[in-house]
């Protein structure tokens, strides 16, 4: 600043020089110089002050942008749906809502501290989830563009696409708790509609109802709780600084938290309601990708929006309870079942039940990395699913015996590499839960790339790809973090019992499904295979031998 005001001073200095030496003129230099360096130096003394307003003003110019542009990719999505615009407007349709991406791309990297603009609350958090699910529906849109070319309802897919992630989008940047359940309650509107587009084809009408009710009680579940919540405390706002959460009676804060669980549980689709989920791998593939990406890790965002007020233990108990049993069905549904999408069903369901088991222990940051990285991947896996040839061999007792070595110096590699990134992180249990997600991430990876290769060539080239992923996981992980940081989080961990019932529970599940693949022909394994082979089925309603509304082509 000082640097400043003395260039004022020289430019001042040649400014004189230059002009004819009268005393009008000389009047005037010298105040305008004074009346520069007065503002100057005024700033220099309230530049925290002044910094803060301009950067309020730019986020609100960014806002308004990306409000505008929000609004030109709904008007244009719309748009599409007329018969008289030619199918060619979709390529115009894909540059349209690239630009919500790039404002909301210059918000996350551009915004320090949290802002409240209105009914927005603009932080790293906000930006980070709504530019990235815009990316998603942007990436799946881009494939559709082909894959369901000649389908009857070609256009209506782009227009809902476009729907859904700009109501998500605006839900996860809103900071009056009513805007974001109108939102969010928008956005499952639009996704149930997606299911239900072939709605002459039986098993997509079916399997739309199905979730539309789940999701009626979801939502309203989410908004008893908001609604209690502004009772209690006459704010539509939740600031852990502004407001004082203490003075809740143990009961409110109960209730209030048992229905945010049961708003996260149900569209995350943890036991007992997974049936949704179940039922809607009967839609276009596309149509599951964004809803195994940017649909169901709603949960986390949630989770961490209400961190303030999500302190019982009770409720924590009950989620960590849920999430931990999610998990392990999850887990089985994915290894019975032979259906590809189905595998990724339960995939997603296991997934999503570790991701609430990062919130209930308090490691937000966490979650929201995982969930981030889940969406990136699911939505991979789903895209690429019609493609999906190759399977993995189960290796013969010879074979396994040969690579108990290698599998032996994965394990120790992988212990190795998780402990020294833990050692060199600030030790808490975020990191802590981060290096054993490496660890266990490592061991898989190394058994199927690397232990049972048969060729050396193959074991050198997965040692190559497995360093490649941890050196991304490390970065990744780092920047994430980076992004993070300045969101304030309010972390209450869960009793002590209750870590210990979670964690008693998955290692439960862990040995009894070791004991189960070693008696194959035991009763207990016929009995426990067939229930997961039926809870992961759909219900007989959305069963249909072949689709009905081909008969008419007969």
């Amino acid at each position: 600043m000082y640097a400043l005001v003395l260039n004022v001073e020289i430019l001042m200095i040649i400014f004189q020089v230059k002009m004819k030496p009268t005393v009008a003129s000389f009047s005037f230099v010298k105040i305008g110089e004074v009346t520069i360096v007065g503002f100057l130096l005024y700033i220099n003394l309230n530049d925290r002050i002044f910094i803060k307003e301009v950067s309020r003003v730019s986020m609100s110019v960014l806002l308004i942008l990306f409000l505008i542009t929000l609004l030109l990719a709904m008007i244009s999505g719309l748009i599409f749906l007329s018969a008289s615009i030619p199918t060619q407007y979709i390529k115009i349709h894909m540059y349209i809502i690239v630009l919500p991406i790039i404002v909301g791309l210059i918000g996350l990297f551009t915004v320090n501290n949290p802002i409240i603009i209105g009914p927005f609350t603009l932080d790293k958090l906000a930006w980070l989830m709504g530019s990235f699910i815009l990316i998603l529906g942007f990436i799946i849109q881009k494939f559709c563009v082909r894959y369901l070319l000649g389908d009857k309802n070609y256009r209506q897919y782009f227009s809902l696409f476009t729907l859904i992630t700009v109501f998500a989008s605006v839900a996860w940047l809103s900071g009056d708790l009513r805007l974001m359940v109108l939102s969010w309650g928008a956005t499952l509107l639009c996704l149930t509609l997606l299911i239900r587009v072939n709605r002459f084809w039986k098993v997509p009408h079916e399997a739309a109802k199905i979730s539309a009710k789940l999701f009626i009680v979801g939502w309203l579940s989410l908004v008893i709780a908001v609604l209690l919540l502004f009772v209690s405390t006459g704010h539509w706002y939740i600031d852990a600084v502004a407001v004082d959460y203490s003075h809740l009676s143990f009961g409110m804060k109960l209730i209030i938290d048992l229905f945010i669980v049961l708003a996260v549980i149900i569209p995350a689709a943890q036991f007992p309601f997974q049936s949704w989920l179940i039922e809607s791998v009967a839609a276009p593939t596309p149509v599951s990708a964004i809803m195994h990406a940017g649909i169901v890790n709603a949960g986390g965002i949630i989770l961490t929006r209400f961190s303030p007020v999500f302190d019982n233990p009770i409720a924590i108990t009950v989620l960590l309870f849920i999430a931990s049993v999610s998990v392990l069905l999850g887990s089985g549904i994915s290894l019975v079942h032979v259906d590809y999408k189905r595998q990724l069903v339960g995939s997603t369901m296991s997934q999503m039940g570790f991701m609430l088991v990062q919130c209930a222990l308090g490691a937000y940051s966490a979650a929201i990395i995982h969930l981030v990285l889940h969406g990136v991947f699911k939505a991979t896996l789903f895209l690429q699913s019609g493609s999906v040839v190759g399977r993995f061999n189960i290796p013969t007792p010879l074979t396994a015996k040969q690579s108990y070595s290698w599998i032996v110096l994965g394990r120790l590699l992988a212990i190795m590499i998780a402990f020294a990134f833990w050692f060199n992180s600030d030790h808490s249990a975020y990191e802590l839960i981060s290096a054993l997600i490496l660890a266990w991430s490592l061991m898989v990876s190394w058994n199927q790339l690397v232990a049972f290769s048969k060729s050396a060539m193959g074991k050198v080239i997965g040692i190559g790809m497995i360093v490649i992923v941890a050196l991304v996981y490390i970065v990744t992980h780092h920047f994430f973090n980076y992004l993070l940081n300045t969101v304030h989080i309010s972390v209450t961990h869960p009793p002590l019992l209750s870590s210990i019932l979670s964690i008693g529970i998955i290692v439960f599940g862990s040995i009894l499904s070791i004991w189960v693949a070693r008696h194959r022909n035991s009763h207990t394994f016929a009995v426990l295979y067939l229930w997961l082979v039926k809870l992961g089925e759909a219900k007989s309603a959305s069963i249909e031998s072949h689709p009905n509304y081909l008969k008419k082509y007969l």
